[in-house]
């Protein structure tokens, strides 16, 4: 691995102070996020505004070193799912969604996953480290690239891949700040969300950043016992703690909150359990995002009756909690988050 410092991984802000160290006037990083954001340039000879001198100077202690496509997977729908190979051979999927309103990128922010969510296929490997921002940042620019060929771009970001994106806080600050920049793929905040599986001190912390990023919470559960059943998570913060810090959130940030929540068949999807959903998150500004299941074959559970998730989404509504069930993707190929790493990563 080269040891030379990705620029990829440096907001704007960033790398004015690191011109600065250089000796170089501040509008140098504005130049350089016009070559590599803008103007697509991955290779500093090819910046030709640039002095040789400085070129040189780029050349020898920074790079723009992106993931390489170690498996693509192309589902009917458009859906993409990549296997990405980052320069120390670890492997991360990178999932584009294409909707009526835009293309959406799951970003992964860790390699491997240490919450071991029950029903979670990313959890099957644990973590063994964070993403950088500059590699969080190449699986946008590699989704870019392959855009690239029918003329469009990635318009939305999700970071809800594998990881908990609060575990990594200061890469994935890092890295949408970068996606929001507008020299660079400016990428609106509303159009950005960040999923934590409810990490409390993260979620105050991300309250404080006074960004228009949005905040989603993997909730899955109406109460503590089947959270905890589901999620280990649930003994480290009950769903009081959770509340509170959401609700901070809401105060400080000003922000509507989304509520993510996979349909489990015979273990959070009856009619019962979307009465207490509805009467937990009562009064809070949020809304509830139901996502059908995606089977997993080293788990035991199943995917809820379409009619059962069908009733449970009309009866939070009626009980006055906003709530959509999400559209599926690639299920004609491996769907499941961190199902097609675990596929190739365990071959090894």
């Amino acid at each position: 691995m080269t040891m030379k410092k990705n620029l990829f991984g440096y907001t704007l802000v960033a790398l004015e102070e690191e011109m600065a160290a250089l000796g170089e006037k501040p509008f140098r990083a504005r130049q350089l996020y016009e070559w590599i954001y803008l103007k697509k340039v991955y290779d500093f000879d090819g910046m030709s505004d640039l002095s040789k001198t400085f070129r040189e100077r780029l050349k020898a202690d920074y790079c723009l070193t992106l993931p390489s496509v170690f498996k693509e997977q192309d589902a009917a729908d458009g859906t993409v799912k990549l296997l990405l190979a980052m320069e120390d051979g670890a492997k991360v999927e990178t999932v584009l969604m294409r909707y009526d309103y835009g293309n959406v990128i799951c970003v992964s922010s860790e390699v491997g996953c240490s919450m071991a969510c029950a029903f979670c296929a990313s959890g099957l490997l644990k973590k063994e480290r964070n993403l950088t921002s500059a590699e969080m940042t190449g699986e946008v620019i590699v989704m870019n690239e392959l855009l690239a060929k029918e003329s469009e771009n990635v318009t939305h970001i999700v970071v809800m891949g594998t990881g908990e994106p609060f575990d990594n806080y200061d890469n994935v600050l890092s890295f949408v700040h970068t996606m929001n920049e507008q020299r660079g793929l400016a990428i609106g905040a509303r159009h950005i969300t960040v999923s934590t599986c409810g990490l409390v001190e993260g979620i105050k912390r991300y309250a404080s950043e006074g960004i228009q990023i949005n905040l989603a919470i993997s909730l899955h559960a109406p109460n503590d016992g089947i959270r905890k059943m589901i999620m280990p998570i649930a003994n480290r913060y009950s769903l009081a703690e959770l509340l509170d810090a959401v609700r901070f959130y809401i105060d400080k940030a000003g922000r509507r909150v989304t509520f993510e929540y996979i349909m489990l068949k015979g273990v959070n999807d009856s009619l019962a359990d979307a009465e207490e959903l509805a009467k937990l998150l009562r009064g809070i500004l949020c809304y509830v995002n139901l996502i059908p299941y995606n089977p997993v074959k080293e788990k035991p559970f199943e995917r809820s009756e379409a009619s059962s998730t069908r009733a449970f989404s009309e009866r939070l509504n009626e009980l006055g909690i906003n709530c959509t069930v999400r559209k599926e993707f690639g299920t004609d190929i491996d769907a499941a988050c961190g199902q097609l790493r675990v596929k190739y990563v365990k071959k090894d």
